[in-house]
C-alpha cells in the first residue's frame, strides 16, 4: 500500500512540474501582458496544488498536511489578486493594446475617476498646465 501512495505522489509531482513548465513556456511565447497573465496564473496554481498533493501522498504525516494546506490557501488567495493588480498596472501604463480588448470597462471607470489616456492613464489635472504658467512666460 505504501508503494501505491508513493507512486501516486510521484505522478502528482511530475504533473505539477509539467504544469509549471507550461506556465514558464507561456511566459516566453505569448505576446502581450494579458495573455501572459492568463496563461501563467492558472497552470502555475494548479501545478503547485499537484506538487503539494504529491508531497503529502509521499510523506503522509499530519504536520505536513497542515503546512501543505497553508501553502495552497496562501497561493489561492494571493495569485488572483497579484495577477489582477499587475494587469491593471500594465493597462494604466499603456502596455495593453486597445484592439485586443472586446469590452473595455476599466476605461469607463478611469474616465469617471478623472483620468485621461495619453499613452498611459494620467490624472487630468496633471496634464493641464496651470493658468499662471502661461502668464509668467509673456
Amino acid at each position: 500500500m505504501n508503494e501505491i501512495f508513493d507512486l501516486i505522489g510521484a505522478i502528482l509531482v511530475l504533473v505539477g512540474a509539467l504544469l509549471c513548465l507550461g506556465a514558464g513556456v507561456a511566459l516566453v511565447r505569448f505576446p502581450d501582458t494579458l495573455s501572459k497573465m492568463h496563461a501563467i496564473t492558472k497552470p502555475q496554481v494548479l501545478g503547485l496544488i499537484c506538487i503539494v498533493l504529491g508531497i503529502e501522498f509521499a510523506l503522509r504525516t499530519w504536520w505536513t498536511l497542515g503546512i501543505m494546506v497553508l501553502i495552497v490557501f496562501f497561493q489561492l488567495t494571493t495569485s488572483p489578486v497579484s495577477a489582477n493588480l499587475i494587469s491593471r498596472a500594465s493597462y494604466r501604463s499603456g502596455l495593453i493594446a486597445d484592439e485586443n480588448l472586446l469590452i473595455d470597462q476599466l476605461a469607463e471607470d478611469l474616465n469617471e475617476a478623472g483620468y485621461e489616456q495619453r499613452g498611459g492613464w494620467q490624472r487630468a489635472e496633471v496634464l493641464q498646465a496651470p493658468a499662471d504658467a502661461e502668464d509668467s512666460t509673456r
